[in-house]
């Protein structure tokens, strides 16, 4: 389905035969009927000729008598579609979508029960496309998080265009993964829509996205341009908490305490001094981070530009986990920075270390919230608020 799929069914029909495709929510074009007395009857929807066809009506091919042997639908350059045949071998459908501005010819073999084969063909010509849509950029990438991620991590995708058709984009948005996992889409606005589960994935799990969006409709005269598969692997649970009240980070992995790292937190002398509360994620690791005053410009008051170390990014506003060597003394016990998480040399090589991007970091004691859309913010919706934002809703992915 969409956003996840709710079941196996159309596994097992792919393991029976693949030939050709589309899919839709659209009423059939037509019916076209071939052969005669003599040899097995065929009906083609869309029946032959017909021109605007949808791209997601599917292509059904069904022997009135007899059975199908074989079902091809050819594109030409663009392609076969894929289908299965039923198990009786009375019925083909697709179970693709098809490109737009394409002429389709369906090919059908048929077979008498004295075991005559006929052939028949038909043809049909897909609506017009004015432009198409493609992913622009898909997140976790081997790039900039390699393939193996922590629990809370979302998968993200950014389109280039606004997609205006999102029930037709989400539904072919596949996750597959190795354990049953309940999750849904999110969109963000009409360029970005992200998954992430229920709750935080297991561990050691391994993930695949199916985003099979060539064809499909995206909005007025505007179909997806390819397919794009992810895979990636959930590594091991490692959560860290951390109160602003209490200035010590826990790290806990698969449950048991690693690590005790004092910090300082947010001073909070001005409201975007407060380090935020919430259900942070690991956006990134970075050896060297050159941070500049986000209240102040070169030559005003306040104004600083400094080189720190081993930082590991938390938000868009600016916060990291970062060595602070000038701050060791008031780790433990106070809050000084300007928002930052400030911990020592030391503590900020191994955290960097052992931190896999997607790791949730929680701080509490701030009166300063994380925003869902600061940074990866997407752990501060509970579930009910998430599923507002979500064409299809829950479900389970397809496990493999």
């Amino acid at each position: 389905m969409g956003h996840v799929a709710k079941g196996s069914a159309g596994l097992l029909a792919l393991a029976l035969l693949s030939a050709c495709s589309a899919g839709s929510t659209s009423k059939p074009v037509g019916v076209a009927m071939a052969g005669g007395a003599s040899g097995p009857s065929v009906t083609f929807s869309p029946q032959d000729k017909t021109a605007n066809v949808p791209t997601d009506q599917p292509v059904v091919v069904a022997a009135r008598t007899g059975t199908l042997r074989s079902v091809r639908v050819d594109g030409g350059k663009s392609g076969p579609l894929e289908g299965v045949l039923s198990v009786d071998g009375t019925r083909w459908r697709s179970n693709v979508t098809a490109r737009p501005s394409t002429q389709y010819t369906v090919t059908a073999v048929t077979v008498d029960g004295a075991g005559k084969q006929s052939e028949t063909t038909s043809t049909f010509t897909t609506v017009k496309g004015n432009k198409t849509f493609d992913i622009k950029t898909i997140t976790p990438n081997k790039d900039d998080t390699g393939l193996t991620v922590g629990v809370g991590m979302p998968i993200m995708i950014a389109f280039d265009q606004p997609v205006a058709d999102r029930v037709s984009v989400e539904r072919n948005l596949t996750v597959r993964s190795s354990r049953p996992v309940e999750g849904a889409w999110h969109w963000f606005d009409d360029s970005h829509v992200d998954f992430r589960p229920e709750k935080y994935w297991p561990a050691h799990t391994k993930v695949q996205l199916e985003a099979k969006l060539a064809g499909v409709r995206g909005g007025p005269g505007m179909y997806g341009k390819r397919d794009v598969r992810l895979d990636f692997k959930i590594g091991r649970e490692q959560i860290t908490k951390g109160s602003t009240d209490e200035h010590f980070l826990i790290v806990r992995r698969d449950g048991k305490k690693i690590r005790e790292i004092p910090m300082s937190a947010g001073q909070g002398d001005a409201w975007n001094h407060y380090t935020t509360s919430g259900i942070h994620l690991a956006m990134s690791r970075e050896p060297v981070t050159v941070m500049t005053s986000p209240d102040a410009g070169p030559g005003q008051a306040g104004y600083y530009q400094l080189t720190v170390y081993n930082t590991v990014r938390i938000s868009n506003s600016g916060e990291y986990v970062h060595s602070a060597p000038w701050s060791v003394g008031s780790q433990g016990n106070s809050n000084v920075s300007h928002g930052c998480v400030n911990v020592s040399p030391e503590n900020a090589i191994w955290f960097l270390k052992n931190t896999l991007i997607g790791d949730p970091i929680i701080i509490t004691g701030s009166p300063r919230k994380l925003e869902p859309t600061n940074g990866w913010g997407h752990w501060q919706e509970n579930w009910k608020e998430w599923l507002k934002w979500s064409v299809l809703k829950d479900g389970p992915t397809i496990t493999f």
